[in-house]
């Protein structure tokens, strides 16, 4: 498990190679300040630091994103959307016409308590205030309550997706209308995740256990990681291999500095300290000296077969379909 090292550690590391008995608060300023920028750097330089890797993670996929609500519902409206299941048709309680049976049901990401169905004359509703759901043994969802509509679909002819929908009734001055974008897209945060920093891989089963798995092709923007060619109308979820999202802004009172950096961080900041004094023969010589200590950690993931294994793409059978 990689290890961690303290702010003193590093800055006492630091002082005995620059030869300094001790540092000014202006050095201690500079030094967190080159220390930093070095961090970053090397985070950089590989997607296969062991402390940032996270492999095969199941992720849910969310199929729509709603904007454009103005109103003080924004905030509960305004937000991605996952697949749950079938509508069972019925409530937890087991009263029927609370939706219509067979058709989808989407919940909001961010703001659990809004749902996407069809009600039971097959007009999608957009509704508030649902507080929970019931997965039925028939795989199908029923839903705690009809909740509060917010946005009734009003097309004579009714539609089957809901990007198709004209016309939305507005309950209750929710500020509309709602702009829906159909989607295939992993976000960078959900709750009781960890946040993505960068998207290595998508698989449509869990890599790496036994049989080959599916692997998707896709593009990341401000959103998150768009899956391409996704077939499946029935998958929720897929599984991802991604670099966690760096958390610097290390201070003199850190104590979770990755050890891996800390030879790369001390002669970043010497270089730093020398170019600073204008001394740029020294400079160049720790920066090299720097450069020098990172391809010894990159060297190591190489030997782990972290980068061929992990987030090396090989071309076969399994991997070029689109299922």
């Amino acid at each position: 498990m990689p290890s961690d090292s303290t702010f003193v550690e590093v800055k006492n590391a630091f002082q005995a190679i620059a030869g300094l008995e001790s540092l000014t608060a202006a050095d201690e300023f500079f030094l967190t300040s080159s220390l930093n920028r070095a961090v970053h750097r090397a985070y950089n330089e590989s997607d296969s630091w062991p402390r940032y890797l996270v492999v095969g993670e199941k992720r849910e996929i969310y199929t729509y994103n709603i904007s454009g609500i103005t109103s003080g519902l924004a905030a509960e409206i305004n937000q991605n959307y996952k697949l749950l299941g079938s509508n069972s048709g019925k409530n937890i309680a087991g009263n029927a016409n609370i939706g219509k049976i067979g058709t989808n049901v989407y919940q909001g990401g961010s703001t659990t308590t809004t749902f996407i169905y069809k009600k039971a004359n097959n007009a999608w509703v957009i509704a508030t205030g649902i507080s929970s759901f019931e997965v039925e043994t028939d795989g199908t969802i029923s839903l705690e309550a009809a909740g509060t509509s917010k946005f009734t679909e009003t097309d004579t002819t009714k539609k089957d997706r809901i990007e198709d929908v004209v016309t939305w009734q507005e309950n209750g001055n929710a500020n509309g209308p709602p702009v829906i974008l159909s989607q295939i897209v992993i976000p960078y945060s959900v709750a009781n995740k960890g946040t993505i920093g960068e998207f290595l891989r998508v698989y449509r089963n869990k890599p790496f256990v036994h049989n080959s798995s599916m692997e998707y092709e896709f593009y990341v923007d401000s959103l998150g990681c768009n899956v391409i060619n996704f077939r499946s109308s029935t998958d929720s979820s897929v599984f991802v291999n991604y670099k966690k999202e760096l958390t610097a802004g290390f201070t003199p009172d850190s104590t979770n500095i990755p050890s891996e950096f800390v030879d790369y961080i001390i002669y970043t900041a010497l270089s730093d300290f020398y170019t600073g004094d204008g001394q740029i023969e020294k400079a160049s010589v720790a920066a090299n000296q720097a450069n020098l200590m990172l391809d010894v950690e990159l060297l190591r993931l190489d030997k782990k077969a972290n980068n061929n294994t992990i987030n090396k793409k090989f071309s076969t059978y399994v991997n070029r379909q689109s299922r």
